[in-house]
């Protein structure tokens, strides 16, 4: 994918020089073969609004460092209980529970401090520093773990699933997109912006429902049929295979309408939503 060696140097050179168990877990975490999404739709959104990429690099790296560490949590025993990531034993299989949960914690707090050294305008710093605060915590990806959570088990209807994703998957990609807007200083494409970004993320979050019914262990790198293991409620489970599929295709026609808004090149992010609908793992 266009900007993945870029973004995987730079994180690099963030990570902890130290050998101790916590760094060492925090960079084994980071290095896991990740397709760096997040990161790359910062890049790209800066990029097509004609912003400075180079510019913009520790903030895509501090969204994939939150990213990384809600993925260290969510394998965690009290949570999904995976253990299996990307094909390697998840963080706490690899560390042990507790090394795990500071090695999160550490990658989260590693994060802002990341995007503070965004060679950018204070103004534009601070705001999309708050915007990835806002996104990361409990009014997004957090908020969006803990209805995760509390519909385990229990009916609940296709716009519940569509609010919960919205917050859990949807925010960290919506993000992505207005900091790269920020990063251009073109804060009027943002309304545009988080429409591709809701489109993507609602389409993201089915096809992952898609592949943990219809995939292998293998090729996801990680347990198939976990959410039917775990009694949730998903767009497969409610509206079956073929209907879930059809709404990603709309999603994806969606996500790339939006594009025509942008006066940049927008052959990756159009490429970029059918790849997202393809994928495979």
């Amino acid at each position: 994918m266009k900007y993945t060696d870029l973004i995987n140097e730079a994180l690099r050179g963030y990570m902890p020089k130290s050998d101790d168990i916590v760094s060492r877990a925090m960079k084994y975490s980071i290095e896991n073969g990740g397709k760096r999404i997040r990161p790359a739709l910062v890049l790209s959104f800066c990029e097509m609004c004609g912003g400075d990429i180079e510019k913009a690099i520790p903030l895509a790296c501090a969204l994939e460092m939150i990213h990384t560490y809600s993925l260290i949590h969510d394998d965690l025993p009290c949570m999904d209980n995976d253990d299996f990531r990307r094909g390697k034993p998840s963080c706490h299989i690899a560390f042990g529970y507790e090394y795990a949960l500071l090695a999160g914690d550490a990658l989260l707090t590693l994060a802002f401090e990341t995007a503070l050294k965004a060679d950018l305008p204070p103004d534009r710093i601070i705001d999309a520093t708050k915007e990835l605060a806002i996104a990361s915590g409990w009014k997004g990806m957090v908020g969006g773990q803990v209805i995760d959570l509390q519909n385990e088990g229990k009916r609940v209807t296709v716009e519940e699933i569509e609010n919960m994703d919205k917050l859990k998957t949807g925010e960290l990609i919506r993000v992505a997109c207005v900091m790269g807007c920020i990063a251009a200083g073109r804060r009027d494409l943002i309304k545009s912006a988080e429409e591709y970004a809701r489109c993507i993320g609602i389409s993201f979050q089915i096809v992952d429902d898609i592949l943990d019914v219809t995939s292998d262990t293998a090729t996801l790198g990680k347990p198939v049929g976990s959410d039917n293991e775990n009694e949730k409620c998903t767009y497969v489970s409610l509206l079956g295979i073929e209907k879930s599929k059809q709404i990603v295709s709309e999603l994806t026609q969606k996500a790339k309408d939006e594009l025509q808004n942008f006066d940049g090149d927008t052959s990756f992010l159009e490429e970029f939503a059918d790849l997202m609908e393809q994928r495979k793992n």
